[in-house]
């Protein structure tokens, strides 16, 4: 059957109307809209609604299209080095060495949790498991990358460890449910937060101040962009993606004369052009927040990233075949005995150095929920908090893609 639209500009603005009304109606004041979002997440309905283009309606041929590779080559880079542009060492300093700690906690937890738990399920109940152990690492290192830095370094992931667009979907889904579980596990601790402390025996002496402290940094930046402001934004974004990609292509014919020495340690990936290319970005990213373009955050630096994010996201998502998704329903014992190591670890570290339940909570969702969920979590605790949310978060999309790269590493080991 030959698709409707073959021209990626017409099928692009096809992608644009899908991302655009998704947003508009997550956002609206209707009951039905607030309703349908609470119980399907937006970024589910991003991936998918894209995927109805493909299957069933056949209006596009995916194999046919180049959106993908722009997105994938152009976008995501660019996204890592907006999102890292604002990180701030001495903010985050600021906020108190708790804060960090079960930042570290958290990410630790992921990078752990995932080889634990492959290694009990395919140990215990390998019949669960449908997706050969190749796969299957391969494939889970896309949620090692949600869940320590967010939705780049997840679709990082998926390019650096060639993961299917089928089994891809997959993950996401367990992604989801599982992350959005747990989170709104979190809003409901904001509720009695109180009580949660007293069992931790927190001194939440230093909330109050943390929240003046990082309210009065996130006004000093915020500002209306000028046509300037967006173009500077454009050059350093665009030009530290053609720098990564010079890098890269100096970098691959290197790895590449070491290709037996590679092979033999299973580190193929390392001769993968996109690997180095996200590294050089996520790397230049965070050089660029010690100098004074980081204060182009005030100006919509993330924002632009997210856009740039949720483009990848649909051009994947027109990718997948739906019918094919639900076939590796064993993995969801993974990715939940992955979050209750997740968790254990942060409870035992908060209980040990006596960290308030807000620490826990936004340092978790600056690792499992990103930019998107950690603010939203944050905000639960005070509205004035939601910086502290974010501000963790763009430090989680620095430390994602070496984070998950590790994981990744453990979870081939544990899968044999």
């Amino acid at each position: 059957m030959e698709p409707l639209f073959t021209n990626d500009a017409i099928v692009f603005g096809l992608l644009m109307i899908i991302l655009g009304f998704v947003f508009y109606t997550s956002h609206s004041d209707s009951s039905f809209w607030q309703k349908f979002y609470r119980f399907v997440p937006a970024l589910l309905v991003c991936y998918f609604a894209p995927a109805l283009l493909n299957w069933p309606l056949g209006w596009v041929d995916p194999s046919g299209s180049d959106l993908y590779y722009m997105a994938s080559r152009y976008l995501l880079p660019a996204s890592l080095v907006l999102l890292c542009l604002s990180i701030d060492i001495q903010a985050i300093v600021n906020l108190g060495s708790k804060a960090l700690i079960m930042f570290g906690a958290a990410t630790l937890g992921i990078v752990i949790g995932g080889p634990i738990a492959v290694l009990i399920i395919v140990n215990i109940a390998p019949d669960l498991i449908s997706a050969d152990p190749d796969q299957l690492w391969r494939g889970l290192s896309t949620i090692a990358g949600s869940w320590i830095g967010g939705g780049a370094n997840q679709t990082a992931m998926k390019e650096i460890f060639e993961v299917s667009d089928n089994l891809f979907g997959t993950m996401l889904i367990v992604d989801l449910l599982v992350g959005n579980i747990w989170i709104g596990i979190l809003l409901y601790g904001a509720g009695v937060t109180k009580k949660i402390d007293k069992w931790l025996k927190a001194d939440v002496s230093s909330i109050e101040a943390l929240k003046q402290k990082v309210s009065d940094y996130r006004a000093s930046i915020e500002r209306m962009p000028t046509t300037t402001d967006l173009f500077v934004l454009g050059a350093v974004a665009f030009g530290a993606v053609a720098l990564s990609h010079l890098a890269a292509e100096w970098v691959v014919p290197l790895m590449t004369g070491m290709k037996e020495t590679l092979e033999s340690l299973r580190l193929n990936s390392l001769m993968s052009g996109f690997f180095w290319l996200i590294v050089f970005s996520t790397t230049i990213g965070f050089l660029l927040s010690f100098t004074k373009a980081k204060k182009l955050e005030g100006v919509g630096a993330s924002r632009w990233g997210t856009v740039f994010i949720y483009i990848l996201v649909a051009t994947i998502g027109m990718k997948m075949n739906i019918r094919e998704v639900f076939e590796n329903l064993g993995l969801f014992a993974i990715g939940i005995i992955w979050m209750i190591v997740h968790i254990t670890i942060l409870f035992v570290t908060a209980k040990v150095i006596k960290a308030p339940f807000f620490f826990v909570a936004v340092g978790s969702t600056a690792n499992v929920g990103g930019a998107a969920s950690a603010p939203v979590v944050a905000s639960a605790f005070s509205p004035a908090l939601a910086p502290v949310g974010a501000l963790l978060a763009v430090l989680g999309y620095a430390v994602g893609t070496y984070g998950a790269i590790i994981c990744a590493y453990l979870m081939q080991a544990a899968a044999g």
